[in-house]
């Protein structure tokens, strides 16, 4: 039996119809928004990914082999037993990758086409991207990201935008969900006030596992990371903190808004001024002020000094979106990069942008039978075929309902009606035609209503107002 690699996936026609209601929607919005549409290729140059994502990124990288017998051609014979690593081999082997995620080969592309695009640029972008990941609910090696950002502005405007967005994305797929706040500057401002600046990178990627591990696995690992461990106590002090305005927040006793001003009177009296960590507390309190212009109907905001985004490009604010009624994971994330363009010639444009997962949005959407029904109906009526002394007539009346903008087949095969109802029925077509020598005499059609079994008998002017008046009564 013929297989596909775990972690893909084939998608049956009314799964597609369910996945692209979801371009369709984020695509709608993101053009309400200003948004431009690009693409980048599937494969970039392997330098162009790697030591962007930080080592476990890296780790999750698909390489694509080069073409060529690499033992034969003679690239592996000077490669000595002492200097054999990996990272050797995978250069003489290795040369491109698929893309890891669409930031990166965007940042790439601005470098690029800095001269054809206009400062701030925003652009939205909908493909595929690839990680060697292990296959699990929600976690997938071949997967759609649906991303947009702004670059060429450092304006917090823009950070605002985008929460816009979300909330109208979310709300247009009836999904309630809540999306949490942070900023890089306050992480690395609690790196510093518990004395561990050094260990930035490590925190982050400890703290990028607290939901995942819980709080206890978060300590030993610092401790395990080699940080001292009145610094650890520290941040096991703060991580309390965090979790039992949790458990008040649980039991009704704290709201939205008084998370957030404990949670920033609480970092604003351990962080030194000026410093890092106050200018990143600025900011959030500058996103949190302007949020409340807005009305936000799916989505509650939450400020989160735990969320890390462990991707090491990002630089200032972060998200992270998770539904309220669906155990999934995070649904959508992002945040701000200064300098990403930087590495490919370009210092000094910052960026900031979002990507919503499609594949974990549409198994949610699923799970709660979001998806409305008939996103999948593409063909409103089926002409039967009565064979070859009827086809000229039902040719005819296919391209006259083709012309009126309603969907339209003619079953192939003079085959037994039995069989022609079930096709119908089997494809959720609304409405079924029939024209044998007695109607064609008369110019009339007899119409089948599949929803209520109704049938009528009218000419074949009035075929195609019918059937668009009847479609609106489903």
């Amino acid at each position: 039996m013929p297989s596909i690699p775990k972690g893909t996936r084939d998608f049956q026609p009314a799964e597609m119809s369910g996945r692209n209601y979801i371009f369709d929607t984020v695509k709608r919005i993101f053009k309400n928004f200003g948004f431009l549409p690009i693409e980048t290729p599937s494969m970039e140059n392997i330098e162009t990914l790697t030591g962007k994502y930080g080592d476990e990124g890296d780790k999750l990288i698909f390489r694509i082999l080069n073409s060529g017998d690499f033992v034969e051609s003679g690239k592996l014979k000077n490669i000595s037993g002492e200097e054999f690593n990996s990272k050797k081999l995978s250069s003489l082997i290795s040369e491109k990758a698929l893309r890891y995620d669409l930031t990166v080969p965007f940042a790439r592309y601005v470098v690029m086409h800095r001269n054809d695009i206009v400062f701030p640029f925003k652009r939205y972008q909908i493909q595929p991207v690839w990680r060697a990941d292990r296959p699990q609910k929600g976690r997938f090696r071949e997967f759609y990201q649906c991303d947009i950002d702004v670059i060429g502005s450092d304006s917090l405007l823009n950070e605002i935008e985008l929460l816009q967005v979300i909330e109208k994305v979310f709300s247009s797929l009836n999904l309630k969900v809540t999306i949490k706040l942070n900023n890089r500057k306050i992480l690395f401002g609690l790196a510093e006030a518990i004395g561990a600046s050094e260990h930035f990178t490590q925190i982050t990627m400890a703290l990028d596992k607290l939901e995942k591990v819980g709080e206890k696995a978060v300590i030993e690992e610092l401790g395990q990371r080699g940080i001292k461990p009145d610094a650890v106590e520290k941040m096991a002090a703060f991580l309390r903190f965090i979790s039992n305005e949790k458990i008040s927040s649980d039991l009704g006793i704290l709201s939205s808004d008084n998370h957030s001003k404990s949670r920033l009177e609480y970092l604003t009296n351990i962080f030194n001024s000026p410093s890092i960590g106050v200018k990143g507390l600025e900011e959030m309190n500058f996103l949190i002020k302007h949020i409340k212009s807005f009305k936000f109907d799916f989505a509650e905001i939450e400020f989160d000094p735990t969320l890390a985004r462990g991707l090491d490009y990002y630089t200032g604010s972060i998200f992270e979106v998770i539904a309220k009624d669906a155990e999934m994971g995070s649904l959508c994330g992002g945040g701000r990069y200064d300098n990403l363009t930087g590495v490919f010639g370009l210092p000094g444009i910052s960026g900031v942008g979002i990507s919503f997962g499609a594949d974990r949005i549409y198994e949610v959407l699923k799970t709660l039978n979001l998806i409305p029904e008939n996103t999948d109906r593409c063909v409103s009526a089926m002409l039967v075929n009565f064979g070859e002394a009827e086809l000229e007539f039902a040719l005819s009346l296919l391209a006259q309902l083709r012309e009126a903008g309603i969907g339209a087949e003619l079953y192939p095969d003079n085959a037994k009606l039995k069989k022609q109802f079930a096709y119908a029925d089997a494809g959720k077509i609304p409405f079924v035609l029939m024209a044998g020598r007695d109607e064609i005499l008369e110019k009339k059609v007899s119409v089948k209503n599949m929803q209520n079994g109704e049938q009528v008998t009218i000419t074949e002017d009035e075929v195609s107002e019918y059937i668009i008046n009847a479609s609106h009564q489903f």
